[in-house]
């Protein structure tokens, strides 16, 4: 992305996951605050029906947000129910779990690394939508291919000796390969009980002719935005880095295993239907 301005996946990614709160019934992912943050245009939008349900793609995009935002906070319950009590939101775009944060009670300290240009701008929405800061809350700007997360943390008050849930949601595709394995060493380097969920693109040469059509057509897309893709992994490939860093657990989801779990048993069509991307959970 430019150094000048705020992500627009960013904003895709709001605006379906608050689609996702108009839309579907029962809900795969709750999220009271996803309508106001996105702001009152795009949300009078959404409630008024004005979305493109004749795209074919929309309903599994849809789906595929809301999923992973549902994955991460019931792997981030067990691990507060482990004792964590740090959280790090890497690349938070408009991500709402803190002004929501049903673990502050018990203390769970939130710490949101983004890019500074993303950064200001959902500070922006925040003061917009009426949102107020908690206290527990902790903005910390960083652009993960010029710093490193442990430089950006030390910077602030986490506490690098306890151990730390970490999200990384939509993020890596765009990264260079260096700044991946960076980030994920700090992860992997954390005290025991410490964790991570983040997705990642499949390597084109893994997918079937459908497949790549798919993914030739998304990737036009972020590039016509001013954000390419870059990176993308062979699940075996991704497995065997996971492993050389040292995290002792690994779980790596599919589409197939991702509706097994989270959409079994409705009745609409509401499920994810691409494997361009997946899912990995990973303990330290």
């Amino acid at each position: 992305m430019r150094d000048s301005r705020p992500s627009h996946t960013a904003l895709r990614v709001a605006i379906r996951r608050a689609e996702h709160q108009v839309l579907d019934d029962p809900r795969v992912f709750d999220d009271p605050v996803a309508l106001r943050i996105i702001g009152s245009v795009a949300a009078a939008g959404i409630r008024a029906g004005v979305v493109n349900r004749n795209q074919r793609l929309s309903p599994s995009f849809r789906s595929y947000m809301a999923v992973r935002s549902r994955f991460t906070e019931d792997e981030l319950a067990q691990a507060v129910a482990r004792g964590v009590r740090q959280y790090v939101i890497l690349g938070a775009g408009l991500d709402t779990f803190a002004y929501r944060n049903v673990h502050a009670g018990v203390g769970l300290r939130v710490f949101e690394v983004d890019h500074p240009a993303t950064q200001a701008w959902k500070r922006e929405q925040l003061d917009g939508a009426g949102i107020p800061v908690p206290s527990e809350v902790c903005f910390v700007a960083a652009d993960f291919e010029r710093q490193s997360l442990a430089d950006a943390l030390g910077a602030v008050d986490f506490d690098p000796k306890r151990p730390a849930f970490f999200s990384w949601l939509g993020v890596v595709p765009y990264l260079s390969d260096g700044a991946f394995e960076e980030t994920l060493r700090f992860v992997a380097s954390s005290p025991a009980g410490s964790g991570i969920v983040f997705d990642y693109g499949v390597a084109r040469e893994t997918l079937n002719p459908v497949q790549k059509k798919a993914f030739d057509a998304l990737a036009a897309k972020v590039e016509g935005m001013g954000e390419p893709f870059r990176l993308f992994f062979a699940p075996e490939a991704m497995a065997a880095r996971l492993a050389a860093l040292g995290f002792q657990k690994c779980e790596d989801l599919d589409r197939e295993a991702l509706n097994v779990r989270y959409f079994a048993g409705r009745t609409d069509d509401l499920r994810v239907r691409s494997n361009l991307a997946r899912l990995v959970h990973a303990e330290v």
